[in-house]
């Protein structure tokens, strides 16, 4: 028998895969985990509980799924949008917009489905706003309780290519009315169709001079309404040189938007599902293919179509240095093909980088890189330039955790600060986090289950504020037997400068009380016949059911936070130590003593198996019902007596009650077989 004090001093490389628990041989399999639910592994090193989520509002229906989008003005002005089936709802300083007694409100024509299909892009108090069955739209924000959504008025174009058959367009004397000669060449020679209402048309008169026009109305297949936009033809009479709009009902509307280099770009209509479509430079709704006189210029807008041997739908476009696009065959960018100049007209052209394809799922920019999802939604893939080969490479993030993703990603968040997670809401309902750090070499995922009956996370957003990024999500929970859908955030559980645990956070779709003494909580009807934790003046008092919005204290609190319980659970891998013989792997383990490296924590339960312990950090000195102090040290423990061919270590937080884990330092014996 051996014994052995290995040392686990970090855990950045998360939750492992499965099929890694044999690779004792590469380095990071000494820093990861075989669960890691509810804890957060940190660029340090540690892993640290997540604080729980905060109770906002609930959405205008709970019946109907919402998408929540963030509007970002600046750090100190931001807003998340709550898009529902025919309406938009406003959130900033974590509360709710107001208009008199009620939320502030705008009608859409989005439903329910489609609003989770909208893809967006913003320039100051602007939000554009693409969807493949409507116009492309605007949010305009007026002020923080003043919001307007209109069509974006696109000018002159873009356009079909110009007419290659002989029928002619014309005019009456005006320009009111647009006929078509025959109906070859205009939607398939089926001719004009009612869905060509809103549609542009470019017509070139018998001056070579072109001028754009509006379809207002639908007469006839060779006859439409028109209004004209800018200057008028020097004549009305016929002519082959004519374009049509490439935006309409007909066609299909766009439905991706991006901006790159001054210019708004839209992509992937019905008809056009490999093009992208450039707005004349600086000039974002005007989309001129030439000046007036045909004469194609720099600043111009285009159209530009990717090519390849399938038809491959655009899934994203990001902007960068460079502007991505992701198609369901493969990774594209945007060149010049003359260095530093920006792209124009005719010199834009499409590189392939790679053959993964891309699903749907906005990519997420962090620094340099893109991080998309690939085609079956299992592996996040970062795309990235490297110097050395002048090309793109897509390394696979989830190669260590290729499990987590099982379900498949369905949307993904960034939050910056305060410790670089990649947030990612699952098909099923899962939330899950990548702790990203590059430059450090930190790729750490952890799963996040939330607490409540069939909790599931639908969507998620992030805005900034001064001091930190924001998660905001929406949560779909059973509360007294029927679906509701709350819009929460998640806390930091634990302030850098807290000394004591009576603002501590960790229970989930929370609210506090903070005041005069009381026996007493309300205003928590959200929670109506839900089983709560508590605490009390940092505290942990017995769990308690809400009735009629209210649950009353066994003695009294300044401080009261009320909840939703979660439990934070980590599992090592099978500990490495070495034996007599070689490896350790398979060989019964006996662990005696053991000691925990804690940062600002107040309990552990801890064991291996079934066999599990609770380590109190109460003191004889402290009163019972009053807080317990901040642990900052080591704590030197017995560990629950078993022997076990694992050697894996469990660590667990079921109170609502801070733990951060900086290193394990066992001591073990290994069997020699």
């Amino acid at each position: 028998m051996t014994r052995s004090s290995p040392i686990l001093t970090n855990f950045t490389a998360g939750v492992f895969s499965p099929l890694l628990y044999g690779r004792v041989d590469i380095q990071k399999y000494a820093n990861g985990c075989k669960q890691l639910d509810n804890f957060i592994p940190l660029k340090h090193g540690a892993v640290t509980r997540r604080g729980g989520s905060y109770f906002v509002a609930e959405v205008k229906d709970s019946t109907k799924k919402v998408k929540i989008i963030p509007f970002v003005f600046s750090v100190s002005d931001s807003f998340i949008l709550e898009f529902g089936h025919n309406y938009i709802r406003f959130y900033t300083n974590f509360g709710q917009v107001q208009s008199g007694s009620n939320p502030l409100e705008i009608s859409t024509t989005y439903t329910e489905t489609q609003v989770q299909d909208i893809k967006i892009a913003q320039s100051a108090d602007v939000l554009y706003i693409a969807h493949p069955e409507h116009p492309p739209r605007k949010l305009l924000r007026l002020s923080a309780t003043n919001w307007s959504l209109v069509d974006v008025d696109i000018q002159d174009g873009p356009f079909y290519p110009t007419n290659t058959t002989a029928t002619t367009f014309s005019f009456n004397g005006g320009y009111t009315t647009l006929t078509a000669s025959a109906v070859t060449g205009i939607n398939n020679d089926e001719g004009f169709k009612a869905t060509d209402v809103g549609r542009l048309v470019r017509f070139e008169d018998s001056s070579n001079n072109w001028s754009s026009f509006k379809i207002t109305g639908f007469t006839s297949t060779t006859e439409v309404t028109v209004v004209k936009q800018g200057e008028s033809p020097s004549s009305a009479s016929g002519t082959t040189g004519w374009r049509l709009g490439a935006f309409s009902a007909t066609t299909g509307y766009p439905s991706l938007v991006t901006f790159f280099e001054q210019r708004l770009i839209w992509g992937a209509t019905q008809d056009l599902p490999q093009t992208v479509f450039f707005s004349k430079s600086a000039d974002f709704e005007t989309y001129s293919p030439t000046t007036r006189t045909g004469t194609v210029a720099d600043d111009n807008g285009f159209v530009y179509t990717v090519g390849s041997d399938q038809v491959n739908t655009i899934r994203w476009l990001v902007s960068a240095n460079t502007l991505s696009l992701g198609t369901e065959g493969g990774e594209f960018t945007m060149r010049t093909g003359s260095g530093a100049n920006p792209i124009t007209p005719t010199n834009a052209k499409a590189v392939r980088q790679s053959n993964f394809g891309s699903s749907k799922v906005t990519p997420i920019l962090v620094g340099s890189k893109s991080l998309f999802v690939q085609r079956a939604k299992r592996k996040l893939r970062e795309y990235s330039y490297q110097f050395e080969t002048d090309a793109y490479t897509a390394a696979d993030l989830t190669i260590l955790a290729e499990h987590i993703t099982e379900s498949g990603i369905k949307e993904l968040a960034y939050q910056q600060e305060p410790h670089s997670l990649l947030w990612g809401v699952l098909e099923n309902g899962n939330l899950i986090s990548c702790t990203y750090d590059r430059p450090q070499d930190v790729v750490g995922w952890a799963n996040h289950s939330l607490g409540g009956i069939n909790a599931k996370v639908e969507n998620v957003a992030v805005i900034p504020s001064s001091t930190q990024d924001n998660l905001f999500i929406v949560v779909s929970r059973t509360i007294g037997g029927v679906t509701k859908r709350y819009i929460e955030y998640i806390t930091k559980g634990l302030s850098d400068t807290a000394t004591d645990t009576k603002q501590a956070t960790f229970l989930d779709s929370m609210l506090t009380y903070d005041g005069s003494p009381v026996t007493t909580v309300s205003n928590l009807g959200h929670l109506n016949g839900q089983t709560v934790d508590i605490l009390v003046d940092g505290a942990v008092h017995t769990s308690q059911v809400v009735a009629n919005g209210s649950v009353s204290l066994s003695y009294t609190g300044s401080v009261v936070q009320v909840g939703l319980k979660f439990t934070s659970t980590l599992e090592t891998l099978d500990i490495e130590a070495g034996s007599p013989d070689g490896t350790a792997q398979g060989k019964l383990k006996r662990f005696s003593k053991i000691i925990y490296r804690l940062f600002k924590t107040v309990g552990i339960t801890h064991g291996s198996g079934n066999k599990l312990t609770i380590e109190t950090f109460r003191e004889p000195a402290d009163k019972m019902g009053k807080a317990v102090s901040l642990f900052t040290g080591d704590k030197k423990v017995d560990f629950p007596l078993s022997d076990n061919e694992n050697g894996c270590i469990i660590i667990k937080q079921e109170q609502p009650l801070p733990l951060t884990l900086i290193a394990i330092m066992p001591q073990l014996k290994v069997n020699k077989a």
